[in-house]
């Protein structure tokens, strides 16, 4: 964990040329338009890797934001920490692309990291080909960014 005090990180997760999978980064890239905060940083990661885990470390809270497939309704955002993963959701895939929420949380366990991780999941409904949203996540975006721009405020900038 880095040695400065209180930093945070908002990350966007997902591959935008699978239609809602790409969610976590369009919430990421409207967050950086309409709400860029100092002490916070930005990364977009697309459909993640092992130097996620090494970016993790580096900071006291992350926010990841992903697309998820955990029986809710289509568009609907659920937000938790990453430690608490067993107890919010249910199913057998968690994020849509390889890299997924599960194998994140055995890594975490895995190198013991100390960083606060919460993770904002939209639940996704069409992750075929293609670049645009489905109407689900399209009509629910504005309140999935919204929400997510208040935790920001709320719990990652409170201390």
């Amino acid at each position: 964990m880095s040695n400065s005090s209180n930093k945070f990180a908002v990350i966007g997760l997902g591959n935008t040329l699978r239609r809602d999978d790409g969610i976590g980064i369009v919430i990421l890239e409207s967050l950086l338009n309409s709400c860029k905060r100092e002490r916070v940083d930005y990364f977009n990661f697309g459909i993640a890797s092992f130097d996620l885990i090494y970016k993790l470390r580096e900071y006291d809270s992350v926010l990841l934001i992903d697309g998820l497939d955990a029986g809710l309704a289509a568009g609907e955002l659920k937000i938790f920490e990453l430690k608490d993963i067993s107890y919010h959701l249910k199913g057998p895939a968690l994020s849509t692309h390889e890299f997924d929420l599960k194998s994140l949380f055995e890594l975490y366990k895995r190198f013991e990291l100390k960083s606060k991780i919460y993770v904002a999941g939209i639940q996704v409904q069409d992750v075929s080909f293609g670049d645009s949203l489905s109407q689900p996540l399209k009509d629910s975006l504005e309140h999935s960014i919204s929400e997510t721009r208040l935790f920001i405020d709320k719990t990652l900038l409170s201390f």
